[in-house]
């Protein structure tokens, strides 16, 4: 249960700084009361962690060998393609490809006045609708068909927590002052070391 929270922890909390749910909590963050657009935020990761986690159990009813090499195959399919990602990137880039989207996104509550439980649905709704599909969904599945569930879902929510936070509390801030390529390239080299791992544990 402590290697899945470790693994969940680490890989959500550097895989969604500066990713587009990121930017979705900060731009909302500055226009509405952060209160409920963090309750928002983080009850729509909840919710799809634990969708995710379901997810990655349910896979556990098809053969071992197919679902271990596909674990296998996806840890090192997502590292790569991050690393590849961040090597393309300019040193110094401008706006990121996930804050244009994240911009877009929120561009259709522009000018809308909300208050109380209406913001915290728009936040959930934006967030969750993000996240479907997103790299850390998938991989919250495949840690899910690795390690304790429980685990899992404890870990990724928590990273999601702490992400969430940041971006709320100084989202634009920080972003500015992060690398969007070191970013990518960290969390690459995360998942292709989880992918070693998981294949030296399965070999083993």
């Amino acid at each position: 249960m402590i290697t899945g929270f470790t693994a969940g922890l680490l890989l959500i909390t550097l895989s969604e700084l500066g990713d587009k749910t990121f930017f979705i909590g900060a731009i909302l963050a500055m226009r509405y009361p952060r209160r409920w657009v963090f309750l928002g935020v983080i009850c729509a990761l909840a919710a799809m962690t634990v969708l995710s986690v379901g997810l990655g159990q349910v896979a556990l009813l098809f053969p071992e060998h197919y679902v271990q090499g596909l674990a296998i195959a996806l840890f090192f399919g997502f590292g790569f393609k991050l690393l590849y990602d961040a090597y393309r990137m300019a040193p110094k880039a401008g706006r990121s490809d996930e804050e244009s989207e994240a911009m877009e996104a929120c561009s259709q509550l522009k000018g809308c006045q909300m208050i109380g439980r209406t913001v915290m649905f728009q936040a959930l709704a934006l967030t969750f609708a993000a996240e479907w599909g997103d790299r850390t969904q998938i991989a919250t599945m495949t840690l899910a068909t690795t390690n304790h569930p429980l685990g899992v879902v404890a870990g990724a929510t928590l990273g999601h927590a702490i992400c969430a936070a940041i971006a709320i509390t100084a989202g634009r801030m920080v972003a500015g002052k992060i690398s969007e390529r070191v970013l990518t390239a960290i969390g690459g080299a995360l998942f292709v070391l989880f992918g070693i791992v998981f294949a030296l544990e399965t070999i083993g």
